[in-house]
């Protein structure tokens, strides 16, 4: 049972349902999971163990480094640089590949700072009583349609398709139905057809050049490295744009929380974390070489070039204060009208979001 928990929380949602990407590793893809967007009543659990366990000695000492946790991934990229710093001492990095994993680690307090799925981040607001509080915006979507036919230009475009994709439930499913709704397109126009796995929705383009598919990066850049014939068709994030002209959601992907028992004692060294994110993002866009590098030695993507290619459409960034808020919130509020469940049942309050 605990095999197919973790597997589940690993389908790649907003942002992203991954799992392994060992068949990826052969045509030159990633080497290691991508961060996921866990499904919110396994989450709960994992969470609700978790705070009941957490044991005093979890605080760090006032010297001791900042610790945090990021998720394998396109979330993680903008942080490579500071890792590779001269500021690199004050922290204590992890990276891992399971969501729930990482979730645990903020619960229990072992870790102070994380980057998670931005609707994991509401489910553990939720599932700690407000226990944290996200500080910046570190991916936006890195959702892509990938088709080989020419006249697929936009979401009305799919009507009477098949879409393939991953993760029934999760975010990259209501995103997609969302946007296909939001285009005047009925349920049924477009059949969606979910995968457990990227790996198994990029074979299937491996194998035929007809195909329609949903994939998050880096998948989409691996699976048309497989079969050159495809193309990315749709951008979710303009998508999402285009709808959203003037009220200020946008898709988010990834965020950056921190436990609010260490904000409460720590801001100067929070907001100083907060600058060094923002010229780690910065330098991972200014200088791709060396950040595909950085990504290989990571484990994050297993060669430098497929990882330079995917780079440009893995959307890092770092939005903090209110443009941040109205970004998040705008976009928990449309998960939250399709399934609160998908956000921890509950809008998060103000609080929520760091100022």
């Amino acid at each position: 049972m605990k095999h197919i928990k973790r597997r589940f929380l690993n389908l790649l949602a907003a942002a992203m349902a991954a799992a392994s990407l060992a068949a990826c590793s052969a045509a030159g893809g990633p080497s290691a999971p991508a961060e996921s967007a866990s499904e919110p009543s396994s989450l709960s659990a994992e969470v609700s163990e978790a705070s009941e366990e957490a044991p005093p000695e979890n605080t760090p000492a006032p010297d001791a480094p900042i610790r945090v946790g990021s998720l394998k991934g396109p979330t993680s990229m903008g942080l490579l640089a500071l890792m590779d710093s001269d500021d690199a001492g004050k922290y204590e990095f992890s990276m891992v590949t399971a969501a729930d994993e990482l979730v645990a680690s903020v619960a229990s307090g072992k870790t102070d700072i994380a980057l998670v799925p931005a609707n994991v981040a509401s489910v553990l607001y939720n599932r700690t009583n407000g226990g944290v509080t996200v500080i910046d915006i570190n991916t936006l979507g890195v959702l892509y349609v990938l088709s080989a036919d020419p006249s697929l230009q936009s979401v009305a475009d799919l009507k009477g398709k098949t879409v393939y994709l991953t993760g029934k439930g999760t975010t990259p499913d209501y995103v997609a139905r969302y946007l296909i709704r939001e285009s005047g397109l009925d349920e049924g126009d477009v059949t969606l057809e979910y995968k457990s796995e990227a790996t198994e929705v990029a074979s299937i383009l491996a194998g035929r050049d007809d195909a329609t598919a949903l994939l998050p990066q880096p998948f989409a850049t691996v699976a048309m490295a497989q079969n050159p014939s495809y193309r990315i068709a749709l951008d979710l994030t303009k998508e999402w744009d285009l709808l959203q002209q003037g009220k200020g959601s946008r898709l988010v992907t990834g965020v950056t929380i921190v436990r609010n028992a260490f904000l409460e004692g720590h801001e100067e060294e929070v907001r100083a974390f907060l600058d060094e994110h923002q010229a780690s993002a910065e330098a991972a866009l200014q200088f791709p070489e060396e950040t595909a590098q950085r990504i290989v030695r990571a484990g994050i993507i297993e060669k430098a070039p497929v990882a330079q290619k995917a780079l440009p459409y893995c959307s890092i960034t770092c939005i903090t204060g209110r443009e941040m808020k109205e970004a998040l919130s705008g976009y928990l509020s449309v998960l939250f009208g399709q399934d609160p469940q998908s956000v921890g049942g509950a809008m998060p309050g103000d609080d929520f979001y760091f100022e």
